[in-house]
């Protein structure tokens, strides 16, 4: 994928802000503070939860360091690129879906700085043919930094999700994604708190392993809607380990449960963001 610009390009004949893609009816970002709180998990499974559901969705791994997006969809296909360099994205369970770890597989890592991760991001946004679209959930790096800061500026997004987990530290970098998204202006759609708890397979019982409650103290904190908890459930896990999540298992799985319903949280919030903003509200059945 080429980074230079096109012959007689001027800069000031480039639109200036925040584009919107056409064809793309909600861009939904999905983020946290810090690493190993599940954020690709929950991407994942939402992508395909909204697909299982009827919608028409898309999937655009943004973690660049680290895209786990195609070993937890179970594909290693590289997107076909067509004339003008635009790039046809792969599709797996009904979602549409474009990750560097498909044009940069293998344990090789992406040594770029900040200019490099711009100018992917933009790409991916820009010169993928994404099509008609419900949803466009992006999995963000961990942090507050150039990738989050690269997508705002480059399109409307229509809501953030914030992820965390029950214990402290997670929560304390979690505050912080939430203030970035407050500073960029960017609508949060709510909170949610994966590997809130795990069911002891023998006596049935909720562990709070990471602690209790914090989630959703904070989201009253911040008086933000709590999305709902995800328990750590091994068969979250293998589904993702295996590239077939859990949702595919159908919204009758005790285990896909929490995630179907977290699905629905955001379809409804999608709503109420945009009547709250006085935008136009494109009924999504």
């Amino acid at each position: 994928m080429s980074h230079s610009h096109p012959p007689h390009a001027h800069p000031q004949a480039q639109p200036q802000g925040p584009q919107p893609l056409p064809g793309v009816n909600a861009i939904i970002t999905v983020g946290s503070g810090k690493g190993g709180v599940g954020k690709t998990t929950l991407s994942v499974n939402l992508a395909v939860a909204l697909a299982r559901m009827g919608h028409k969705v898309g999937l655009l791994d943004a973690d660049i360091y680290g895209p786990n997006v195609p070993l937890m969809l179970g594909t290693s296909e590289a997107p076909h690129v067509l004339g003008e360099n635009r790039i046809l994205p792969g599709e797996r369970f009904g979602v549409r879906m474009i990750s560097v770890g498909l044009l940069n597989p293998g344990d090789k890592p992406l040594v770029w700085r900040g200019p490099m991760l711009h100018s992917i991001i933009k790409q991916f946004l820009s010169q993928v043919e994404w099509g008609e679209l419900d949803y466009l959930i992006v999995d963000l790096p961990p942090g507050t930094g150039d990738v989050a800061i690269s997508l705002i500026q480059t399109v409307p997004v229509t809501g953030a999700i914030v992820v965390t987990t029950p214990s402290d530290v997670a929560l304390q970098d979690a505050r912080k994604a939430i203030e970035m998204f407050k500073q960029v202006k960017v609508d949060i759609l709510g909170l949610v708190e994966n590997m809130s708890y795990l069911v002891c397979p023998h006596c049935h019982e909720e562990i709070d392993i990471f602690s209790k409650g914090g989630g959703e103290f904070t989201a009253r904190q911040f008086s933000l809607p709590f999305l709902g908890k995800i328990e750590l459930d091994p068969d979250i896990r293998k589904g993702g380990d295996g590239g077939h999540p859990i949702v595919l298992e159908g919204e009758g799985n005790s285990h896909a449960m929490s995630l179907f319903a977290f699905a629905r949280k955001i379809v409804d919030r999608v709503k109420e963001v945009r009547e709250a903003s006085g935008g136009s509200v494109v009924e999504i059945t």
